[in-house]
């Protein structure tokens, strides 16, 4: 499978001229009718022999080993589909920008149980169950993207990507959507431009990146599971290791502003590698300082709105059980940056200190990357993060930073979920209560950055 997404990625990286004019011709909106039965009309037929090629332009990827199953009857949509007992990953080039997705997922005779991820990992839909005969369409929004910064359609720079980012699914052009659970039916996909829902830029390190394998997560891919389809869409180009310095001077923050649009929204939280001494260190109530105040004003000539996310804390208690603040002034200095340029500040930092402190020295064991050795396939040592989080971690750090939006007067906070429960950092959800089917990519390898 490794060889298999390397070989992918090398070939987009060689002919990608080619790949950065043909996306642009790419046919949408796209309706796949996944089974072996007749295609309903305007659909197009997906078996399980269609495996994907950059040539085709769709079909299942990474290895992914799928059945069909066909009931019969006359909806053709909904007669058949394709499932399996191991997650399994459809993928479709499209241009870089925002889609609205819609999944028909059930079993006119049967019941089904899936979750869909897109991309590195990306949440959006968790634990769907649908009842014997039940048939649902369930949708989401999502940001596809790939490396190359363009000018009317040409092609004028490209994000450095660092060697181990040439793997990631959320580079290459394709919007991938990863199919898992106990019980996952999918009768059909559909695809749709988006071109009017504002979107959410995420800029930041390991502590917000869509991570691409088990078992890390960040709060960063979580975030979309909480919105609305159709009327936001989250866009993370955070990455591990980064720091303010290293996110401009790799064009990570060019390639935002060329995708952004007036009334979008970048959302910024760097600390954890920015605080560090060496070339791309920053002191905090300075060049720190300046250096957010030049994003803001960037992002105000754009018609863009910052938000700012102060940077959750290591996972360090002292003898009495609370948190050692290992993050010193900059937090602070993230707090006066927002109150001297009137933005709105996402005090993540202070959240998860009464987090980390609510669940204890043992139980935030279990909200980090902490596993003992052969936990995971090639796992030879232990692993033990107090930097970087669990599934669970990531959604519960998720969790905070929505619940900060629900109290501030920004715009698209409207467009959050309606049924989202209430909570308290004070009263993390319980371990017992979460839930994440473990996707097919692993490593034992621990992201850059601590």
């Amino acid at each position: 499978m490794q060889m298999d997404l390397t070989m992918k990625q090398i070939f987009s990286i060689i002919t990608i001229t080619a790949i950065a004019i043909g996306s642009a011709h790419a046919q949408v909106p796209l309706k796949f009718d996944l089974g072996t039965g007749k295609a309903a009309k305007g659909y197009t037929v997906v078996t399980p022999d269609t495996k994907f090629t950059y040539e085709k332009g769709y079909g299942f990827d990474q290895g992914s080993v799928v059945e069909a199953v066909d009931r019969g009857g006359k909806n053709t949509v909904t007669r058949d589909f394709i499932t399996s007992n191991k997650p399994f990953y459809f993928s479709v080039k499209l241009p870089d920008g925002n889609y609205d997705v819609k999944v028909i997922l059930g079993d006119v005779k049967g019941t089904s149980v899936t979750t869909v991820r897109a991309e590195c990992r990306r949440l959006f839909l968790q634990n769907v169950r649908t009842t014997k005969g039940q048939i649902t369409s369930q949708s989401f929004s999502v940001h596809v993207k790939d490396s190359i910064i363009r000018q009317n359609g040409q092609a004028v720079g490209k994000v450095k990507l660092k060697t181990r980012e040439i793997t990631y699914l959320h580079w290459d052009n394709l919007l991938t959507l990863e199919f898992n659970d106990l019980l996952p039916k999918v009768c059909a996909v559909e695809i749709t431009p988006n071109t009017k829902a504002p979107t959410i830029f995420l800029a930041g390190n390991s502590t917000v990146v869509d991570q691409d394998r088990e078992p890390w997560a960040a709060w960063g891919q979580m975030f979309p599971a909480f919105f609305q389809p159709g009327k936001i869409v989250v866009a993370n180009y955070a990455e591990s290791g980064e720091t303010l310095k290293a996110f401009k001077r790799e064009n990570r923050l060019e390639k935002i502003w060329n995708m952004a649009k007036p009334g979008d929204y970048l959302f910024i939280e760097f600390t954890h590698n920015d605080q560090k001494l060496g070339g791309n260190h920053l002191d905090p109530f300075t060049t720190y300082k300046e250096t957010l105040k030049e994003w803001i004003a960037e992002a105000r000539k754009r018609n863009i709105t910052s938000v700012l996310v102060t940077s959750m804390h290591r996972r360090s208690f002292d003898s009495t059980g609370h948190i050692i603040n290992t993050l010193l002034d900059y937090p602070e200095a993230m707090r006066q940056t927002g109150a001297e340029e009137k933005v709105t500040v996402i005090d993540l930092n202070a959240m998860s200190k009464t987090l980390y402190e609510a669940w204890g020295v043992q139980t935030s064991l279990k909200a980090f990357v902490h596993y003992p050795a052969n936990t995971f396939p090639g796992q030879t040592e232990a692993l033990a993060d107090n930097t970087h989080f669990s599934p669970y971690g990531a959604y519960e750090l998720a969790r905070c930073v929505v619940k900060a939006l629900q109290a501030t007067d920004l715009p698209f906070v409207q467009y959050l979920r309606k049924d989202i429960p209430a909570f308290d950092p004070a009263k993390p959800d319980p371990l017992e209560s979460w839930y994440w089917p473990q996707s097919a990519m692993v490593t034992s390898t621990k992201p850059d950055g601590n």
